[in-house]
């Protein structure tokens, strides 16, 4: 038995995937030039990650967004070295990417307790320095959530992801007949009877070029890095995005779908991914599905019938391909316990890769000369 239930749904307009700050460091505190004393060096700005943390929470505590950490102390007859400045740290949620506002990779927190220096203090005045302090750093910098779900909706607008999220999990995102309801990233989460839950976020459709940051883009894409698993949600009778724009049939909006993964980061393919083909409900779905069938089977041989630049290259791999329909079930019950199955499967694959990346470690930490000589063949 299979049951859902509305975990963790966002509501439009509430979630916040990035934030931009300013942060700068403590001024050191003065020297004392007649005692030889040395100023307090200036707090630090670090950034923290913990959990239960949005960044929304941060523009709602910090209006201004900005950090300032403490001045250090001046040197004193009784302290003849100053006290260090108070760091500031500011709070954020898991999977952060922090950079610079040139754009610079400052660092990644990806685990809980990960800390991020982002604007040292100024040194304390000294002798070196005519006992005059230096201010601290400032800078301007952004914090960006890369989604982390367990699986992601890959799909062109109006392909039904929005739908299959509702019906999986009863999450309630803006679903209507059109391209584009989906502006931000919605969360839902399934349930089965034995309390599991696996998260599932629905994506804000991809368009082609979303790679050179096209429609939502780079915005998309970004979230996309962070799922564990992919699921293809795929019209089976094709997608048209505009009436200026080529129709693609459903085995070509697979291809261009990888296409785009791979054009953004070529390492995205090589996700776990689950096919689904949605709106078997339509008439003549079963004729459109049993072509796009012929095609993934015969993949090598298909690809040559379409243009070069909607072929990409190295195909993605499906571990499960599941005709659905959002709007009446059909198929749906099959897909939560194959979503289930897969997901297992790559934990078991990870944890026993784990497992021999720490042995390869222990045994790198050991010296040779420690090893002992029996049962290693000795030279003759």
């Amino acid at each position: 038995m299979v049951w859902t239930s509305r975990i963790c749904f966002r509501k439009y307009g509430n979630f916040v995937d990035n934030v931009r700050l300013y942060v700068r460091g403590g001024t050191g505190g003065m020297g004392l030039p007649r005692l030889g004393g040395h100023g307090g060096d200036g707090g630090d700005v670090w950034v923290v990650a913990k959990k239960d943390t949005r960044l929304k929470q941060i523009k709602d505590k910090h209006p201004d967004k900005r950090f300032i950490a403490g001045v250090g102390s001046n040197s004193s007859i009784q302290s003849l070295r100053g006290a260090k400045g108070e760091d500031i740290e500011v709070f954020a949620p898991t999977g952060i990417s922090v950079t610079s506002d040139h754009g610079k990779m400052l660092g990644e927190l990806n685990r809980e307790g990960d800390k991020l220096l982002v604007a040292k203090g100024g040194r304390g005045g000294s002798p070196q320095s005519g006992f005059l302090p230096n201010k601290g750093q400032t800078r301007n910098i952004r914090l960006d959530l890369k989604l982390i779900a367990d699986l992601g909706l890959v799909g062109f607008p109006n392909a039904g992801k929005s739908s299959l999220l509702t019906a999986l999990s009863h999450a309630k995102p803006n679903i209507a007949n059109y391209a584009f309801t989906t502006l931000k990233p919605e969360i839902g989460k399934v349930m089965y009877d034995d309390h599991k839950q696996v998260s599932v976020a629905d994506l804000p459709g991809l368009i082609e070029g979303a790679h050179m940051n096209k429609g939502m883009g780079h915005k998309f894409l970004k979230h996309v890095e962070r799922t564990k698993q992919l699921m293809f949600v795929v019209d089976v009778c094709g997608f048209q995005l505009a009436s200026n724009t080529p129709f693609r049939s459903a085995f070509e909006t697979v291809l261009l779908l990888s296409k785009e993964l791979e054009l953004y980061k070529e390492g995205l393919l090589s996700k776990p991914a689950i096919l689904v083909i949605n709106k078997m409900d339509l008439p003549e779905a079963q004729s459109h599905f049993q072509e796009l069938e012929a095609h993934l089977e015969n993949k090598e041989e298909s690809i040559h019938l379409f243009a070069e630049d909607v072929i990409p290259k190295s195909l993605m791999h499906f571990t499960h391909i599941v005709p659905v329909s959002a709007m009446t079930g059909l198929g749906l019950p099959l897909l939560k316990s194959l979503i289930r199955q897969s997901l297992e499967e790559q934990d078991t694959i990870d944890t026993e890769a784990q497992r021999n990346q720490k042995i390869l470690e222990l045994r790198r930490e050991i010296p040779p000369s420690s090893i002992p000589s029996w049962g290693v063949p000795q030279p003759t």
